[in-house]
């Protein structure tokens, strides 16, 4: 049920270091804060935090982190555990704050999953603030470069409005939580989100995440590794994100075909005309810098986990995915939210016959076995069988 929309803030935008502390200090006997943040790997090479949004029951503040580096008072409250902090998909927010600030945020609430734990199947926070308030949000400015300066009023609005309403929507979706049951569930899901991080990664196999390369030969992966980092050290000399240099797709296309003139490069669909006309030479040095490597040190995928040969186990995932959709249907909620496949897989290959050795799948959370874990002991009952499986 719609309520009326809550009192709009007039939003403060906070760019000098005094100013930003004071607003701080003001604030700094709350006990519940929503916070969003603005990057921008759409358009930059290294995305960071660009603007910082903040409200307060009744109060806005749109933080410059360019113009205001430190911010020890903001990250102080965001670590009590006695502050609640709200966001809508806290996920990308909190690898963020971690990675430019070094912030644990250890109490969070999180709109985006409420509303998937509550079967709301537009869960977007312009849907949410609209099926609750009535609010529509302007989309305008969605794929903004936050990094640019200055920012236009029209684009301070905007980001305004994404935390403005948040601790409003916040009481109303735990209060439906609350009363669906489900409250315990969100809670479980908030506290195994506050560890998120972007984990290091070995630049030197990045590439062989990309989506494609496993359709490349290893002798074109070698030529397609050596393309990404020419690709990639021009996105961050210009600090701008690697699709704007040159796209993975004419990559690959580049990568197969391994052409050693303009002509052949400017015969790839999608490749820029401008690279092509000031980057030739190099692109053809990196082909050929991977047509030179030798045969033992051709790049090659690791091997994945191997699991020993089961011939039941699609069987068990089919009865186990026909559990989750019935109970999905009678709980009104998306089945890939309330069990998603590579937790239906991890059930189906270790079978467990017990509530005991269902706790055991370390992969599911404790309120997936609460609400399946009956139905899916009873799903697998016609397809006991060992369940061997190893590492290699």
């Amino acid at each position: 049920m719609r309520v009326a929309p809550p009192k709009p803030h007039t939003p403060t935008f906070l760019e000098s270091p005094e100013t930003t502390a004071r607003f701080l200090r003001d604030i700094s006997t709350t006990r519940e804060i929503a916070v969003d943040t603005e990057g921008a790997s759409f358009h930059r090479f290294v995305d960071r935090i660009y603007l910082l949004q903040l409200s307060t029951r009744d109060r806005t503040a749109i933080i410059d982190p360019l113009a205001v580096p430190q911010l020890d008072g903001l990250g102080a409250l965001m670590e009590r555990r006695d502050v609640e902090v709200v966001f809508h998909d806290a996920d990308y927010d909190l690898r963020l704050l971690r990675q430019d600030y070094g912030w644990d945020v250890v109490r969070i609430f999180d709109t985006r999953v409420a509303a998937q734990l509550l079967g709301i199947r537009a869960f977007g926070l312009a849907a949410l603030l609209e099926r609750y308030f009535g609010v529509k949000l302007e989309k305008k400015y969605q794929r903004a470069d936050w990094s640019l300066r200055p920012l236009t009023p029209g684009m301070l609005e905007y980001a305004a409005q994404d935390t403005m309403y948040l601790l409003d929507l916040r009481d109303r979706m735990r209060d439906e939580l609350a009363r669906a049951g489900r409250l315990a569930w969100a809670e479980e899901e908030f506290e195994i989100s506050q560890g998120v991080r972007w984990e290091p990664e070995d630049p030197a196999a990045s590439f062989l995440r990309i989506k494609g390369t496993r359709d490349l030969n290893r002798r074109e992966l070698a030529v397609f590794r050596e393309l990404v980092r020419w690709r990639d050290g021009i996105a961050a000399e210009l600090d701008r994100a690697t699709f704007r240099v040159v796209g993975n797709e004419p990559l690959l296309e580049v990568a197969h075909r391994q052409p050693r003139d303009r002509k052949g490069l400017a015969a790839i669909k999608g490749m820029p005309k401008g690279m092509i006309d000031q980057q030739t030479a190099d692109i053809v040095a990196a082909i050929e810098r991977g047509l030179e490597v030798p045969e033992a040190d051709l790049p090659r995928f690791a091997k994945g986990r191997r699991w020993d040969r089961d011939p039941d186990f699609d069987a068990r995932v089919s009865a186990l995915k026909t559990a989750r959709d019935e109970m999905a249907a009678k709980l009104d909620m998306d089945p890939g939210v309330l069990c998603a496949k590579d937790r239906l897989e991890a059930v189906a290959r270790r079978s467990p016959e017990t509530a005991e050795q269902l706790a055991e799948v370390s992969e599911l959370r404790n309120w997936q076995r609460e609400a399946l874990g009956a139905a899916f002991l009873s799903a697998l009952k016609p397809h006991r069988a060992d369940s061997p499986y190893r590492d290699s």
